[in-house]
């Protein structure tokens, strides 16, 4: 007599037909099969195994996965119906686990989480009970025996079915323990292909590339930009010993996603889950310890520049380096701050160049605005055009600025405004206001010092106009000078200055008649 297939609705039908009493009420054993109510898997139903197996049964045409899926809800997911429920088939039938065969199945060897099983030809007693005959183990009867002896979980079917195909096969694993599946911890990802860098050699305006710089090395973020999502922890998979003792995973690790906030960002909860958010337009920065994700109006870089991190740099505003600039390569930008070696070029537009460390064989230039190296600087070329130059020690260089100051100089060659040193040795020193505490020769270079002229632009300026002045006088001198030329030539006029120059001298004396008359004729001439 058929049984139907078991439902949480038919579970307890009258006319279900069980195969034994106790906790196997939830398996059926039906015409077309023994059932397990999909309802009650679990610990339930492993009572309900346990029971019928060590009640001297076992599953005939057993599906071992289907069972192990049922028992301990490991391995590929259950068959499902028609009408969307799990068919839980487990075997073809249940029979009777018949002693004398019982007999033929050795014992297990269990280390290391297997189970090693000898194979070997198996003898059964003849049916007339007059000797012995060849026969061969049943892979169902090898699982309920294998249970029987402790094994209820990770049997290898495969390797028991050609262990019992070969007799002579000898000692092989027939079961594993399964480790435990390791979950995910939380995770950070990128959302944002605008904080992705590229490395593409920069084209230029003529359609050349430029293979010493890159396309877009520090990328620019717009405001609302979700920039990074936080993926929350996944717990792993148990694992199971040969016992079916379930071995639970390590619990996944959170992290805690604020920690990634910086200046500039927020944590916003979307539709989607966390996201880091920019709050302004700006360049994105990476704290390469912290993870710290900031938007900066200037750039910082902890890479350094070489031709393999960034490649020469051409920037609009203030850039801030932490790694070292290697030889041949160049910075340009506003406001430069470098906080490891410089051996290339640094090119500031305006703002100050802060070198906090040393400046070796590079050079550093300043449009408008003023140079200070921390460190040493050696054989490098420094030139302020407006702003002050300020090394703490400078050796073989070249250094110009309206106003530079040096604690040491050596073999330097320094022309500026102002310049105050206070060690100088073998340099050669050009200024036109100069203060040096100590000279002093530096092996064959001696110590050269050229005071500047003041700058007389204003007073030349003056002269130049007061000389165009007195050049006007002269040309109006030489004008009246030649006007009285013309009138002394006059035969009536050399006269009258004849008589009044013998007069004044005394030679000739006037009546006063004369004299009144000589008087009158003066006034006519110069009238």
């Amino acid at each position: 007599m058929s049984d139907p297939v078991l439902s949480p609705a038919t579970h307890a039908a009258p006319a279900t037909r069980f195969a034994g009493a106790g906790p196997e009420h939830c398996i059926a054993h039906r015409a077309d099969g023994v059932y397990a109510d999909p309802a009650v898997l679990g610990t339930t139903l492993l009572a309900a195994v346990d029971a019928l197996l060590r009640g001297g049964s076992f599953f005939r045409g057993l599906n071992y996965p289907v069972l192990i899926k049922a028992l301990y809800d490991s391995g590929p997911a259950l068959p499902v119906g028609p009408g969307g429920e799990a068919l839980v088939r487990l075997a073809d039938d249940i029979l009777p686990f018949d002693a004398s065969r019982r007999g033929l199945y050795r014992s297990v060897k269990i280390r290391d989480g297997q189970a090693e099983y000898c194979f070997e030809p198996v003898f059964a007693t003849a049916a007339d009970g007059m000797g012995e005959q060849p026969t061969r183990l049943d892979v169902d009867e090898f699982v309920a025996d294998m249970w029987q002896k402790g094994i209820r979980f990770g049997i290898d079917i495969a390797a028991v079915k050609q262990g019992i195909d070969h007799p002579n096969t000898g000692r092989i694993v027939v079961a594993r323990r399964l480790e435990p599946e390791a979950g995910q911890d939380a995770t950070v990802v990128e959302v944002s292909d605008d904080i992705h860098r590229s490395d593409a050699p920069r084209q230029l305006a003529n359609g050349k590339l430029d293979l010493m710089s890159f396309q877009n090395r520090f990328p620019q973020v717009p405001a609302g930009a979700c920039l990074l999502q936080k993926l929350p922890p996944r717990p792993g998979a148990p694992g199971f010993e040969l016992s079916g003792i379930r071995i639970e995973p390590a619990a996944p690790n959170e992290l805690d996603f604020a920690a990634y906030t910086g200046a500039g960002t927020r944590i916003e909860r979307l539709a989607g889950g966390e996201y880091l958010v920019a709050t302004r337009t700006g360049f994105l920065n990476v704290d390469p310890k912290t993870h710290q994700v900031s938007i900066d109006d200037k750039v910082i870089s902890r890479d350094g520049v070489s031709a393999r991190t960034t490649g020469n740099l051409q920037l609009s505003g203030d850039y801030e380096e932490f790694g070292e600039v290697q030889e041949k390569r160049v910075i340009e930008g506003n406001s430069i701050t470098v906080h490891a070696d410089v051996y290339g070029e640094v090119v500031s537009r305006g703002g100050s160049v802060r070198l906090c460390a040393n400046l070796v064989g590079g050079s550093a230039h300043n449009k408008r605005g003023d140079i200070r190296v921390d460190g040493v600087t050696s054989n490098a070329v420094i030139a302020a055009s407006a702003g002050s130059v300020t090394p703490a020690r400078a050796e073989n260089c070249v250094v110009s600025g309206t106003r530079v100051h040096i604690d040491v100089a050596i073999n330097c060659e320094i022309v500026a405004d102002e310049v105050t040193i206070g060690l100088a040795e073998g340099c050669a020193v050009a200024a036109r206001k100069l203060d040096i505490e100590s000279s002093a020769p530096w092996r064959d270079s001696e110590m050269l010092v050229y005071v500047l002229c003041a700058d007389c632009g204003r007073i030349d300026e003056v002269i130049a106009q007061v000389g165009a002045r007195l050049a006007e006088f002269d040309a109006l001198l030489a004008r009246h000078k030649s006007a009285q030329a013309q009138l002394c030539s006059q035969p009536a006029v050399r006269q009258y200055l004849d008589i009044a120059g013998r007069v004044r001298s005394g030679e000739m004396t006037l009546t006063p008649a004369q004299n009144g008359q000589f008087r009158q004729i003066g006034q006519v001439r110069r009238g």
